[in-house]
């Protein structure tokens, strides 16, 4: 027995600050969006305690209270907002077709992919249990609450030695936890780290543990050549191993690069197929930034309602 699938004009994946931006502005447009929030409704602002750099909270907000808002904002404007995660797509006709958990199917005209990236960890029990309570993956995001305070980083790439730099301009002290004898980060990198007296590199050396009961109070480290371990008293530990963008279902249809974030056309949020859309971390390796992923969503609602009026669907 076939069932016929529910179609959607405008179907937006993924829940963080560009679906639920582009959710009310495609509400707004009248386009009846529908979202699927995924696996992590919020997105990775639900594990970021304090917000303070997102414009219109001088205070600063809860990441979760924060993303609270813009569901409650996205839903006053008739987005319907559903829990359920894309676990395959077809783009290769129109409309296109989409499978929720593995056994709803849809069609829709429209689609808006907001499914962003996701930090790669460690895998330590005590760094999950203290993740928001000085385990973080964002050094430009939380690194302001750490002015004055001792901090270490995990990584040995660009990423790291830009946002170990970063933080020396913050704490009194950065210790720089890289497993092999030396840094895979370009030279210039390299030498920015190496130069600054505030920024200590620990070659050779992995983290075994960080410590601290409900807070972070320092990491455990252990030398793989001397097997040595020894405790540095630290307020905060961040992890700059990488970001894996949430793309996998995607990637036999849309152009991406050789990690997975989805190519758009510069300037718009259009990728490769017609109506499908991407904005926020999905596509976005450079910012990482709640404000632009948000910037991105409207960019992709946009973009969608044009697409939808050029075909007289909207």
């Amino acid at each position: 027995m076939t069932t016929t699938a529910e179609h959607i004009k405008c179907l937006i994946i993924g829940s963080g600050p560009a679906g639920y931006t582009a959710a009310i502005y495609a509400a707004r447009a009248n386009m009846q969006p529908v979202m699927y929030q995924g696996l992590q409704p919020g997105g990775q602002l639900t594990i970021t305690n304090d917000v303070e750099n997102f414009p219109g909270y001088p205070d600063g907000v809860m990441g979760p209270s924060m993303m609270e808002d813009l569901k409650k904002q996205a839903e006053r404007f008739g987005t319907d907002i559903r829990y359920g995660l894309a676990t395959a797509v077809d783009f290769s006709s129109h409309p296109h077709k989409i499978t929720i958990d593995e056994n709803k199917e849809l069609t829709a005209d429209a689609v808006i992919i907001a499914t962003g990236a996701s930090a790669k960890w460690l895998g330590l029990e005590s760094e999950a249990r203290l993740n928001g309570s000085g385990v973080s993956a964002c050094a430009v995001c939380d690194g302001f609450f750490y002015r004055n305070m001792e901090v270490a980083i995990v990584g040995a790439g660009d990423t790291a030695a830009e946002e170990a730099t970063y933080l020396a301009n913050l704490a009194s002290k950065v210790y720089m936890i890289v497993r092999k004898g030396e840094m895979r980060a370009s030279k210039i990198m390299q030498q920015r780290v190496l130069d600054n007296p505030k920024i200590e590199v620990l070659f050779d050396t992995v983290t075994d543990e960080v410590l601290g009961e409900h807070a972070v109070e320092g990491v455990r480290v252990k030398n793989l050549l001397t097997h040595e371990c020894r405790d540095i008293t630290v307020q905060g530990f961040f992890v700059a191993i990488g970001h894996e963008p949430n793309s996998k279902i995607f990637q036999p249809y849309l152009h991406h690069d050789e990690q997975g974030y989805l190519k758009t056309i510069p300037g718009t949020s259009k990728t490769n197929v017609d109506g499908v859309f991407a904005c926020g971390d999905v596509q976005d390796f450079t910012y990482r930034q709640a404000v632009t992923a948000a910037g991105t969503g409207c960019m992709a609602a946009l973009d969608a309602e044009r697409y939808l009026a050029a075909l007289g669907l909207h």
